[in-house]
Formats: C-alpha cells, structure tokens, sequence
C-alpha cells in the first residue's frame, strides 16, 4: 500500500492531536558530553546554551569520566570497534567473559550473563526461564520493558498493587497450583524514586515457594551501603533469583545490560533468550569502559557517598520551598505538578533559567500524575544545587504552586 494522502493525513491528524493535548515530546540536542553542566541546543535552532544538567540518569558522574575514557580507548585500540555476530557465534571475546565474572561477584550472584541493553535483557528473560505452566506476578509500576517481556513469555500473568505486601500474599496463594512463580519488582522505581520492599517480599516467597526477580537498573553502583543495589538495601543479598541491570545509567552511560542471578537461570538465558541469541554482543569499547567503573566503585565509596549527600540536600531544600515531592530517599526526586501542560511550561521555564529538566507526562506516567523528574548525580557540586534551587523556585512562583495542594493545583490548572 503507497504511503498516499489520506494515510498521511491520517498520522498528521494524530500529531497534531498530542500537540494540542500538550504532551508532544520534542527532543533537545546536546553538543557536548554528559555532565552537570551540558550545551543544549532547542529544535528551533536557537543559540546553544550552557545549561545544568539535572534529569540524566549519570547517577555518579561516570559518563565521562576520564579514566572510564581512557579505559573505552584502549579497548577500541587493542580490541575493536564492534563484534559483528552474536555471542554463541563468534562474538564472545576474553572481555565479555571476564565483566559477567565482575557484575557476578559485584552483585553477590551465581553467575551472570551480558545483553545489548537491560530492555534486551528483559525481554528475554522471561520467556527463557517460564512456560505456559507457571505464573508471573509483578508490581503495577514495573517498567515498561518488564511489561514487554512478559508479553513475550507464555505464562500466565497476574499483577498486584504497588508494593502492598498483603495484596502479593493473596495472589501468592491464589497461584499455588502453578509449576512456578515469580514475583517481578522494579528495584527502584524510576519515575516515583522508592524502593521496592525487598526484604518483605523474599519473606512472602520463601513461604510460598516463588522465585522473586528485580530490574536494578535505577540502583546498581549508587543504591545499599557499597553500591550493590535494592538486595543490599535491604539485606537480602543472595536471596534474589534474577536481578536485570543496566550498564546504561551509573555504571559509564553508555549501554549494555545483563541477567544476574541462578546459575541454571543465566544458563537458560544463554540457550533461550532471543534477544541474546539474534542480537550482536556488546561492543568491545563499551565491555572496557564499563570494566572500568566497575574497578573505580570496588576502589572507594566516595561517589555513591556524594551522591546521597547531594539527593539529601535536594530533596529537603526542594521540599522546604513549597513543592510537592514523592516520597523517597533515592536520587530520583519527582516535583508533581498532575498536569501535562504545566509539566511542559515549567520545563520551558527551567531552561530559559539556565536548568534542564525533562517534563513528564501520559503516558511514561498515568494521566494526571504530571511531573518534573530531578535526578541527582555524583557529578553535581553544591554550586549547581544552588543554583538549580534558585530557578526551581523563581519558576514555581511564575506558575504560582509554592505551598499549593495538589487539589489546589488542580483546580487551576486542570489534570
């Protein structure tokens, strides 16, 4: 079928609904490397401006990180720009091997296995590990990609509401005639910024015989006293049966992914999971650079410290000025404002004050949950926290919310 007028037409009748409803996404282009400070250019082609960088997810600054540079450079140098195959064909290198030994030991696993991204990886996951005889439960707020891989699986899926112990009990009991269970968590979850309660859950599947699986992705390297994430948290290291993590956030931004966990489960990953099996393995440059941060946090904790004094410091100063915040004591701290619109506005807002913060709204969130998502890193010096604070709230009273309700918000600007 030719791509002709009335099709066309069709799609443009599309988008020019989302801009009316004011939830178009429009993308900003950066011209230099991820930091705390950035040089953003607008689609409009107006100048490039120096900007504060305060919604990446550079949880400890390692996206360029001299070292971790340096470190992708020699791998370039000595081992290649790319694999051109898949890992079982002859895309495996002696690198690969050894970060699926680091991220084992680093995360307290059996073993571990590396994908192209964690969306790959979770897309995988799934359907290698469970049949039609088995039965997934997940939280109502895990991330989109667990979504799209647990479409992909067989087995029967169930939900339960977000992180209430007493509704998983009652599905764990509902399901006790299935081969197996699973119990599905995002670690953190990234547009809230809270923990999933780990501890409670791996108590409720001990009892009722399941398996429990967590996406680290918003934790890994920054979360629990050494950086290992949500199961060191809250103290069940060695308890979780498959963790998925991003090498695309904390640990050097670049991009990659993994299954960690049982041995016999990363096993049937590597024979079953079909992103890892049709897809090409993780570029030589980006395994030495995320080898690299591996090293820095196993040297000092001084990085994920900073970055809890930072996320402190930001949350109480935003929550003292009069915003309403979610509650969390992660570096992911949302500013509601319910409304798509004003998300948008006050966005706009932040960058002509020289701060970059991305709107969020239907349907990364649900309607009328509208917010701006902060995020701190490791990377931010007190000056930038200041500073940031200072547009945040120069902004909130242009668009008077300081001190408002969220029913008081609401009914001057609309869900």
């Amino acid at each position: 079928m030719s791509f002709n007028d009335r099709v066309r037409g069709t799609y443009q009748n599309e988008l020019n609904g989302i801009r009316d409803a004011g939830i178009f996404k429009q993308e900003r282009f950066i011209h230099s490397p991820q930091a705390a400070d950035i040089d953003v250019e607008f689609p409009s082609g107006a100048k490039i401006q120096k900007v504060i960088n305060i919604c990446a997810n550079n949880y400890l600054g390692l996206s360029s990180h001299p070292e971790v540079i340096k470190a992708a450079h020699e791998g370039l140098d000595t081992r290649g720009y790319g694999m051109s195959s898949v890992r079982f064909i002859c895309g495996t290198q002696d690198i690969h091997r050894e970060l699926e030994q680091v991220v084992t030991k680093f995360l307290g696993t059996e073993d571990t296995i590396l994908f192209a991204s964690c969306m790959d990886a979770n897309a995988g996951v799934f359907e290698a590990i469970l049949t039609a005889d088995d039965v997934m439960i997940s939280d109502r707020l895990v991330h989109a990609s667990i979504i799209d891989g647990m479409r992909l699986c067989s087995a029967e899926h169930d939900t339960y509401k977000h992180s209430d112990m007493d509704h998983l009990e009652k599905k764990l009991q509902q399901y006790q005639d299935k081969r197996m269970r699973i119990i599905i968590n995002d670690g953190v979850y990234s547009m809230d910024g809270d923990a999933a309660k780990l501890d409670e859950i791996v108590k409720l599947a001990e009892a009722y015989d399941a398996m429990v699986f967590v996406d680290d992705s918003h934790a890994t390297g920054f979360i629990g006293k050494t950086g290992r994430g949500t199961p060191e948290k809250c103290g069940v290291m060695g308890k979780i049966d498959v963790i998925t993590t991003t090498f695309g956030k904390a640990l050097g931004g670049a991009s990659g992914g993994c299954v960690s966990g049982r041995s016999e489960l990363v096993e049937m990953c590597r024979q079953r999971a079909r992103p890892y099996l049709f897809s090409n393995a993780m570029a030589p440059v980006i395994i030495a650079g995320v080898l690299k941060a591996f090293e820095i946090l196993n040297q000092s904790t001084d990085l994920r410290d900073k970055l809890e004094v930072n996320a402190k410091f930001w949350r109480n100063a935003l929550s003292e000025a009069g915003f309403i915040l979610k509650e969390g004591d992660t570096p992911i701290v949302p500013v509601m404002l319910f409304n798509a619109k004003l998300a948008q506005d006050f966005s706009r807002d932040l960058y002509d004050e020289g701060v970059y913060a991305t709107g969020f709204f239907f349907p990364v969130v649900a309607k009328g949950q509208a917010r701006i998502r902060t995020q701190l890193s490791a990377g931010h010096e007190r000056h930038h926290l200041e500073k940031a604070l200072d547009a945040f709230v120069k902004v909130g009273k242009k668009h008077n919310i300081l001190g408002k309700t969220k029913d008081e918000i609401i009914e001057m600007y609309g869900l």
